[in-house]
């Protein structure tokens, strides 16, 4: 069995690689993105200059304690590269994010990317997305709404709780619906009916954001570019 933390710095040891000297970086959210964080912190303390633009709350945080110079989309509209983690990615590097309940943040950051790098261990590549429950971020109000409208679509629907059992919030006070929609056969469909529904902020399915994916397998590390 792969030891998924040495994949993900081994992962992670290679994504920053793509990281030059004065370059805007958009900083991911997630398990292996943390990873990646600390290591560009080390980078920056040894006397890398760049600045950063965080996903999420949590990710921010964690770079002003490493010392990484943050930035903001108020001052800066365009990122040179962003690294970030995936929940599922398949051989066309389209990806389901949004695990760690930031896919706004994600979305909209790998936005304003001229490169977008994925960065992961062998657990989340799959031959078609839909294994993991896709999260879908939606306004609280419409929840019991947009619920009904995602089961009609066929899917298996989940508000996300915290352990106390309230609702999860994100950064930007909304609610996440985990989508149980098994494989997905057609994710740029789904996509588009999902951007469509009154009430739904965000969907994870990233297509044509990813244009690199470095993934460990055991040892192994693979770079995989999106043709």
């Amino acid at each position: 069995m792969p030891n998924r933390i040495e994949e993900k710095l081994a992962a992670a040891r290679a994504a920053i690689g793509f990281v030059r000297a004065g370059e805007v970086v958009g900083l991911g959210s997630g398990s292996t993105a943390s990873i990646v964080i600390r290591l560009l912190a080390e980078r920056v303390r040894a006397g890398l200059r760049i600045r950063g633009v965080a996903t999420s709350a949590h990710s921010e945080h964690l770079a002003r304690k490493l010392g990484i110079p943050l930035t903001t989309l108020d001052k800066i509209q365009q990122i040179d590269v962003t690294i970030d983690g995936a929940d599922e990615v398949d051989p066309r590097l389209r990806l389901i994010k949004g695990g760690g309940g930031a896919l706004l943040r994600e979305k909209i950051v790998a936005s304003a990317s001229r490169k977008m790098v994925i960065v992961a261990d062998s657990s989340k590549c799959v031959r078609a997305l839909g294994r993991f429950p896709l999260p879908v971020e939606i306004i609280p109000f419409a929840s019991a709404l947009v619920k009904k409208n995602i089961t009609a679509l066929g899917a298996t629907v989940r508000l996300r709780r915290n352990a106390d059992g309230k609702p999860y919030v994100t950064d930007e006070g909304h609610y996440i619906l985990d989508c149980h929609f098994g494989r997905i056969a057609n994710p740029a469909a789904l996509a588009r009916k999902l951007e469509h529904m009154p009430g739904v902020v965000e969907h994870g399915l990233f297509i044509g954001f990813a244009d690199v994916a470095v993934i460990a397998h055991g040892s192994k590390v693979e770079v995989h570019r999106r043709l």
